[in-house]
């Protein structure tokens, strides 16, 4: 896979681009790739200081210029407190369906008339 278009920093095999951290080298065909999504991930720069061939020192300032330029994505919402003690006593929580609203599709005053099924004609 090419290089991104949009390119926000280079170092000797890493570059941080709008597709997240790619290896600058092409024979890798964007295998080591990096999205934006993954980012993040705390077991990443484990798994990249594993493998033979990664300058360790120009991955580190990559994935910091990366994860400056794309900030952690925020985390799920934490439900209440008093929601989770009614899940731990067993109690069922009530479902609370909203009301279906009416759906009128008239206005008054405006008379049209259909021309084609894709097109209306108003009198004006």
């Amino acid at each position: 896979m090419p290089l991104h278009r949009d390119i926000y920093w280079v170092g000797r095999q890493w570059a941080v681009t709008g597709y997240g951290m790619q290896a600058i080298d092409q024979r890798l065909n964007g295998i080591f790739d990096i999205e934006v999504a993954r980012l993040w991930e705390d077991s990443l720069p484990e798994r990249m200081h594993a493998l033979n061939w990664v300058n360790v020192a120009d991955f580190d300032k990559g994935l910091a210029a990366a994860r400056t330029r794309y900030p952690q994505p925020a985390g799920k919402a934490v439900p209440p407190e008093e929601s989770i003690s009614r899940l731990k006593d067993g109690a069922a929580a009530e479902q609370v369906e909203p009301a279906a609203e009416a759906f009128d599709m008239r206005i008054e005053g405006l008379p049209a008339k259909f021309v084609s099924p894709w097109r209306i004609r108003r009198q004006r």
